[in-house]
């Protein structure tokens, strides 16, 4: 058997490896962040990209990497990076791999694996998995790189995988010995590229703008919905052109908000359902018709409803109810088309229709702003958000993260957005564990304050990356709401051995001790009054702040907004205490699922 020559010192200088590739080919695509939680194999992954002038935030949990990097990805439009080890790190990441995918954002994925011949052979190898087949339906895209001179174009495929057409999550493999193996430093440096125009635009035929516009002239009474596509696509330029030209109410959905401010007079949030059961023609820009937006039939919509769609994924048209004018193009150029054609065939809604909207809007915000306002001590999540909002209005670049069950709808409901992409929170899939990472996310991306508000239940998913916050020094203040339970503490527990009910947590702890034993500040707030002080000081202060904010036990409502998919025993509810008053305000006020 022959053997190769050890190479000379003079030939190993000029030697790199997959390592050094895999950063170099990530770099010369200016993906310039990582995120994750590392060990083997791909501990020198981290630190070789850390040396190299990639920013690496290493968070306590591979779920919580995964989502920090898709707030990247849906705040810039290009794709964030997280690195994960093998098997039970790899599984971990799974969970925001799909969530990104279903949320439409760019992310990238990249685990350490094991050796292919060890796997295929079911050897036993240490965490081994057959990582890549397990990625596939968890993503828009999966691949595994076996040679060094390959890794180029994984990451350069990976790039356009994750933001053509609808973005979304791609899985990168990285078997431990593809990482070892070495390259000539001179061959492996002409093999980088940087990936050429990742999201091409999507132009529609100019035969189906005019037939999507001339569907819009025939209505009685226009909205417009907006979807966080419009905020990934960064057209609210477009965006607000389209609606000021035409003169329809507009809906946002939750992270569509911002794209017009809130307090644009066209925003029919508070009087949603009046709009949405009397709408004859609907423009959905990025817009789904998911559950958020019960399939695009029922009870909520006009039963002769029809719907202009515009979105990227022809397959998204159709998907739950005819639609009658699909227009398949990104956003950008789409609306900028759609603009174009309204310069010389000007349509205009009655205003009376918008007026009427107004007109509902203003007798429930009249009806309901009280409780925003309210000095009502123990507080709820209305008084204590409408203490929050305060702080926001007085700083409109601040971004929000938010997550829960009452804690998010009644945030989402209260707290006004007024610029685009600043508002994080569960979307599509609505999953709990996504507010601390996509509040690291928001601040890592861009530098600015984020307000992490957090239901003491929601907080408990993800409550360790307080640490990550203090040990970056990130400007996020967290905010906890604290009523003492899963949906809120006043349950019950029907059987008879002492235990606390199910949904039951601690109503008296001091989550902002957490925040204290890493080295941030921490504040306990029981007023109104409080939690606005305590809330701007963090603000202010750009340093890691909590305020964990003690509510009524007796404040929330099970399920918040989707109660109708919680099924009840056939005796009924366990526990009262509906709030069937605050019930129809969901119904009828400001609701943006």
């Amino acid at each position: 058997m022959s053997t190769a020559p050890t190479p000379t010192a003079a030939e190993n200088a000029n030697l790199t490896d997959g390592f050094h590739v895999l950063v170099q080919s990530l770099l010369k695509n200016n993906l310039d962040k990582m995120y994750g939680v590392i060990g083997i194999p791909v501990t020198d992954v981290a630190r070789i990209a850390q040396a190299k002038g990639i920013r690496y935030i290493g968070l306590r949990h591979e779920s919580d990497a995964g989502n920090a990097a898709a707030a990247e990805g849906f705040i810039t439009g290009k794709p964030g990076v997280y690195l994960t080890v093998s098997a039970p790190g790899f599984m971990n990441g799974l969970i925001p791999l799909k969530e990104a995918t279903e949320n439409g954002w760019p992310v990238i994925m990249m685990s350490g694996s094991s050796s292919r011949e060890l796997i295929d052979m079911g050897e036993g190898d240490y965490e081994g998995m057959d990582q890549l087949n397990y990625a596939k339906p968890f993503s828009k895209a999966a691949y595994r790189v076996d040679k060094v001179e390959d890794i180029p174009l994984v990451v350069a495929r990976a790039i356009r995988a994750a933001c053509s057409g609808r973005p979304g999550g791609v899985y990168i493999d990285l078997p431990g010995d593809t990482l070892g193996q070495t390259i000539d430093a001179t061959v492996a440096e002409g093999l980088l590229y940087q990936v050429n125009d990742p999201a091409p635009a999507q132009i529609p035929a100019q035969s189906v703008i005019d037939g999507a516009m001339e569907l819009l002239a025939s209505a009685k009474k226009p909205l417009v919905y907006i979807g966080k596509g419009s905020a990934y696509a960064q057209c609210e330029d477009e965006v607000k052109q389209f609606v000021e030209s035409i003169g329809a109410p507009y809906l946002a959905m939750s992270m569509a908000k911002g794209v017009l401010p809130d307090n644009h007079p066209q925003n029919a949030a508070s009087a949603r359902g009046m709009t949405m059961r009397e709408a004859d023609v609907v423009v959905l820009l990025g817009a789904r018709l998911n559950w958020m937006l019960n399939f695009g039939k029922g009870k909520h919509w006009n039963e002769n409803v029809k719907f202009i769609q515009v979105d990227i994924d022809p397959t998204e048209i159709d998907n739950s109810r005819s639609i009658a004018a699909p227009v398949v193009g990104d956003l950008k150029s789409t609306v900028a088309k759609f603009n174009e054609y309204l310069a010389t065939h000007p349509y205009h809604a009655d205003p009376a229709w918008l007026e009427a909207i107004q007109a509902d809007s203003a007798k429930n915000n009249a009806r309901f702003s009280g409780a925003e306002t309210a000095d009502t001590v123990p507080m709820t999540h209305y008084n204590a958000l409408g203490a929050i909002k305060k702080v926001t209005d007085a700083n409109h670049d601040v971004y929000i993260a938010n997550e829960g069950a009452n804690a998010l709808d009644d945030c989402r409901d209260i707290i006004d957005m007024y610029l685009p992409r600043h508002r994080l929170d569960c979307g599509t899939w609505g999953v709990m564990g996504v507010g601390l990472p996509y509040a690291i996310g928001a601040a890592v991306t861009t530098g600015k304050p984020v307000i992490s508000i957090h239901g003491d239940s929601a907080f408990g998913f993800d409550g360790m990356e307080v640490e990550t916050i203090c040990r970056y020094q990130l400007p996020v203040t967290v905010v906890v709401l604290n009523n003492g339970g899963i949906y809120r503490g006043d349950f019950k527990n029907l059987g008879d051995d002492g235990d606390p009910s199910p949904l039951t947590l601690s109503a008296c702890a001091h989550y902002e001790k957490l925040m204290e034993a890493f080295g941030g500040t921490g504040y306990y707030a029981t007023t109104p009054t409080e939690v606005e002080k305590y809330v701007a000081a963090g603000v202010a202060s750009g340093k890691p702040t909590m305020v964990c904010c003690e509510l009524s036990i007796h404040a929330g409502k099970e399920s918040g907004h989707i109660t109708y998919l919680n099924p009840q025993p056939v005796t009924g509810p366990l526990v009262g205490n509906e709030q069937e008053d605050l019930a129809e305000h969901r119904e009828n006020g400001k609701l943006v699922d």
